[in-house]
């Protein structure tokens, strides 16, 4: 008798221990009929073990990815052996709403899963059990971070006043694009400009307003290449565009589009509402050339952008020294 009232003792504390655990357990047979169901999954599901008990797991929860929990659970019954799942191959088995108030933000429980194997008295596998782990601070913590990490090393490659890329990413980039140009032979060219009478808006209406200029200037520039192309703030108000697997001819007809959409942008200070008028640049195109050093690339695209200056400014210059665009 004694024997009797200390198994039902242990049942007790065993059936109250899966009941307060905070960790889902589901115990299924093999045509994933549920046999167990906790508090833990009581609570997060809205649905009561007298409830979900004898129905297949999936005409309940027709959201589970069935092809994918059918074949772990047919390895584990095959291997006798566990299975894990971890939140990072895949978020969540059971699409719980988050109820952590730590990690609010995150709309559902993230989950990791372990499939254990249930024998019976033969020795065969009758039954699984699956424990569903909340990971939910984990995985919010550990994105927060890869966010904050993505967000470094974004501020590390861009010109924090205009968001292109910085002069070091950029020299970088076209490095590379000289590389492929050397091994490929494929046909690329090189922009560099700059914003006419740059040092009179200083001078006229101060530092500020000569940080407007540049941010607009690079804004109109960012809608106006391809997505192919790369613009990057070289220095002050000196800008690059690299255009892999361009033509002379096409990158003379593409930098004047850049040049016509910021002479067409009137600029008006949102601080002051001062009226900055056309903005205007002077641009030098030139092709990447064998034997040459990216020194060598950058420095003649310079020559050519002094030359659209010389020769009136507001104005496409490149290695056929011929001109686009006239004057306004």
């Amino acid at each position: 008798m004694a024997i009797e009232e200390s198994e039902a003792n242990s049942f007790h504390w065993l059936m109250d221990m899966l009941e307060s655990v905070e960790v889902g357990l589901v115990v299924l047979d093999l045509d994933f009929r549920v046999e167990v169901w906790n508090g833990f999954m009581e609570n997060h599901s809205g649905i009561t073990a007298s409830k979900i008990q004898g129905q297949v797991l999936f005409d309940v929860f027709p959201d589970i990815p069935k092809a994918w929990l059918t074949r772990k659970v047919d390895a584990v019954a095959l291997l006798n052996t566990k299975a894990f799942t971890s939140w990072e191959q895949r978020p969540y088995l059971f699409q719980f709403r988050n109820t952590r108030p730590i990690t609010g933000t995150e709309e559902y429980m993230f989950q990791n899963l372990t499939i254990s194997p249930l024998s019976g008295t033969t020795g065969e596998v009758e039954k699984v059990c699956l424990m569903v782990y909340d990971v939910t601070d984990i995985a919010s913590s550990k994105m927060a971070l890869e966010r904050a990490n993505e967000q470094l090393a974004k501020l590390s490659m861009t010109d924090r006043l205009t968001g292109l890329l910085n002069r070091g990413t950029w020299e970088n980039l076209v490095d590379a694009e000289f590389e492929r140009f050397r091994r490929y032979g494929h046909t690329t060219s090189l922009v560099m400009f700059d914003i006419d009478h740059f040092k009179p808006v200083n001078d006229t209406h101060g530092h500020l307003a000569g940080d407007e200029v540049i941010k607009h200037t690079a804004s109109v520039t960012r809608n106006a290449i391809r997505q192919s192309d790369s613009a990057g703030r070289y220095g002050g108000e000196e800008f690059g565009i690299v255009m892999p697997k361009t033509k002379l001819a096409e990158a003379k007809v593409l930098a004047d589009k850049v040049r016509a959409t910021v002479e067409s942008k009137k600029l008006m200070r949102k601080s002051t509402n001062e009226d900055l008028g056309n903005i205007t640049i002077s641009i030098g195109v030139t092709e990447f050339k064998a034997g040459e050093s990216v020194e060598q690339l950058i420095e003649r695209a310079d020559n050519y952008l002094y030359k659209s200056k010389q020769q009136g400014r507001n104005r496409v210059t490149s290695d056929e020294n011929a001109d686009v665009a006239n004057a306004a």
